[in-house]
């Protein structure tokens, strides 16, 4: 757990992600350095970072650099929780797997992506320290950003707002009803998270969970779901009768992805999870920590 004095106050801190792809055919160096291919390369990144950070605050930005063979991403936190969730996606791969996902889709590859991953604060290699965040979360902390934010890095913010206008990021005087939210975004408990594809680790996650609910949450996903409606539930609880709850809960969002391809979003299972008071598992599904 974080130490609680930076939770308060005025908290910056910042990190650099050295990233290299381990594809033959994908250099993510050479693709920046290309013009056209530096936007998607910085969308991707700013991508994974929502994902990572729960949301499009408390951190920016600040150059993406030549580090050959690896691409640096400088990033500066503003807000010790945004970097506490960051540091938390990181340590369980969840970063790397957002990154190879956003990748996949927008580099339109036909083969599986994978990225080496390194996370440094000054002289610190973070990786070293992952079973102890709070030490990761206190040099993040100690290490102060030297710039402003990139020119290059200012464009390639107003190019992207220019491509879907409503990614544009919350300026620090617009409240959050002023804000427009993300088109591929979505709220729960007042937070902004990516509306992504459902994933391997979300499935084990709720599986693992949602123990005798699973019938409920398959009947609130079959509102908008043809595949789960009628007796298809009752059909999977009595074809893995026998394989037991975590199979049963498998197998229907193994079904739902099945027959809803690209549109069986994180928010509709959020939302089924909402519908059927399991807020505690959707902030499980989500990641986010309880409160003490």
């Amino acid at each position: 757990m974080a130490d609680k004095s930076v939770d308060g106050g005025h908290w910056t801190g910042c990190a650099v992600m050295f990233l290299q792809s381990l594809c033959p055919d994908v250099n993510l160096l050479s693709l920046y350095k290309d013009q056209q291919g530096k936007f998607i390369i910085f969308k991707v990144i700013k991508l994974t970072l929502i994902d990572s950070a729960r949301g499009l605050g408390g951190y920016e930005i600040l150059k993406v650099h030549d580090a050959d063979p690896y691409l640096g991403v400088e990033m500066k936190f503003v807000d010790a929780v945004a970097c506490q969730q960051f540091l938390e996606s990181y340590s369980s791969g969840a970063v790397s797997q957002s990154l190879c996902q956003h990748a996949c889709r927008l580099l339109a590859l036909s083969q599986e992506f994978n990225v080496e991953m390194q996370l440094k604060a000054s002289i610190h290699t973070l990786d070293h320290y992952l079973d102890r965040l709070d030490v990761c979360l206190q040099h993040i902390h100690l290490t102060q950003p030297e710039r402003l934010r990139d020119e290059e890095i200012d464009h390639l913010e107003q190019l992207l707002q220019k491509q879907v206008p409503s990614t544009a990021l919350p300026t620090p005087t617009a409240t959050q009803e002023e804000s427009p939210l993300p088109s591929n975004c979505f709220k729960f408990q007042s937070r902004v998270f990516e509306d992504r594809m459902l994933t391997a680790a979300d499935v084990q996650s709720f599986s693992s969970e949602v123990g005798r609910q699973w019938k409920h949450v398959g009947r609130a996903l079959g509102k908008s779901c043809r595949a789960l409606k009628g007796p298809a539930i009752e059909n999977l609880a009595y074809e893995y009768e026998r394989e037991g709850l975590y199979e049963q809960a498998y197998q229907l969002l193994n079904r739902f992805i099945q027959a809803e391809g690209r549109a069986a979003k994180l928010s509709r299972l959020v939302k089924a999870l909402e519908d059927c008071k399991l807020t505690s598992l959707a902030e499980n599904v989500l990641g986010i920590q309880p409160q003490e």
